[in-house]
């Protein structure tokens, strides 16, 4: 359930129309990167983390509303920053405000060739947003389908680099404004990407095992080789060599991988090193893993009716009513 409170969660200001920087903001409304991307990402992982993992689904939907509210205030900015673009569209005269700073016919036509970079200001939508990025592409699911697979620990990482890279947008978005009152506004949003990566990472932390994601483990005859495929002096660095970060296994750097590759017969005659790790482990870490798995997800929604409502809110509920009457 959703409740509209017409204050926005920061109160975004302008000191004065920007149009040409309002056109850069769009990224961050319809872009990849943007809010709207955002909030429908955690929302929809937010589904399938329901039973599972309550307190998960708590964490993503508390902050897929943040990301709406996110939404709003850069669609407030906007909106402030193309303050009398409508009202002049709306007067055909050669003597409305817009034309009259439009000083002559190379002004004129400069301001269509960049009307025709992000039309909806100037032609669709008359100086309001719109569900595009800065370029005037319309947003698309195509942005998040992958980003829900239904294995939590992966989303939880994607949710972990979709918040870094929205970081980074509104960073260069801040090198492109002067107003002091818009920076503010884009400072607040991008110290929330901050915020809300170290939630994430902090839930993934949570969630034991977590590594690798999802349930089958890697064949440790391949998960700690490093292939040398670049040319000139070969860079050492602890990605490869020394322990690898999570399975604890050491890192075997291949010099020349098309000799060890014909050495090994295609990999197929590769054998485990530098890891304690057998294929008869893992063989049984797959199966106690999926039994354990399988059986928490069963238990968390078990066949028969259901009910999305917790069940102990909806009596609580109940019972108020009762003593109401």
């Amino acid at each position: 359930m959703f409740y509209h409170v017409k204050e926005l969660q920061f109160n975004a200001r302008v000191s004065k129309p920007d149009p040409a920087f309002a056109t850069l903001l769009l990224e961050q409304f319809g872009g990849a990167n943007g809010e709207l991307a955002a909030a429908l990402r955690y929302f929809v992982q937010a589904f399938g983390a329901k039973n599972p993992y309550p307190d998960k689904y708590d964490l993503l939907m508390d902050i897929a509303t943040e990301e709406f509210s996110h939404l709003e205030i850069v669609g407030a900015t906007i909106q402030m920053l193309l303050t009398g673009i409508n009202g002049d569209l709306k007067d055909a005269a050669e003597n409305s405000e817009i034309m009259q700073l439009l000083n002559g016919k190379a002004a004129k036509e400069s301001f269509i060739h960049q009307a025709m970079v992000a039309p909806q200001f100037f032609v669709s939508t008359g100086g309001g947003p719109a569900y595009t990025n800065s370029q005037g592409v319309p947003w698309t699911a195509a942005y998040i389908n992958g980003d829900a697979t239904g294995e939590l620990t992966a989303d939880l990482r994607s949710d972990i680099a979709a918040e870094a890279r929205a970081k980074m947008v509104y960073e260069y978005l801040l090198q492109f404004t002067d107003d002091p009152f818009v920076k503010e506004t884009l400072r607040f949003l991008m110290t929330r990407e901050v915020a809300h990566f170290q939630m994430f990472e902090a839930a993934l932390e949570t969630i034991k095992p977590n590594f690798p994601p999802g349930t089958l483990q890697g064949d440790p005859r391949y998960s700690n080789l490093y292939f040398n495929l670049s040319t000139g002096n070969a860079v050492r660095g602890p990605w490869n060599q020394g322990v690898s970060t999570q399975l604890g296994e050491t890192f075997q750097f291949i010099e020349d991988p098309i000799k060890h590759v014909l050495a090994t017969n295609g990999l197929l005659d590769q054998q485990p090193v530098g890891t304690d790790r057998t294929e008869e482990k893992v063989q049984k870490m797959n199966e106690e893993l999926g039994k354990m798995k399988s059986e928490f997800v069963k238990a968390s929604a078990p066949m028969g009716p259901l009910q999305w409502n917790d069940a102990l809110i909806a009596q609580d509920l109940k019972e108020e009513k009762a003593t109401q009457k």
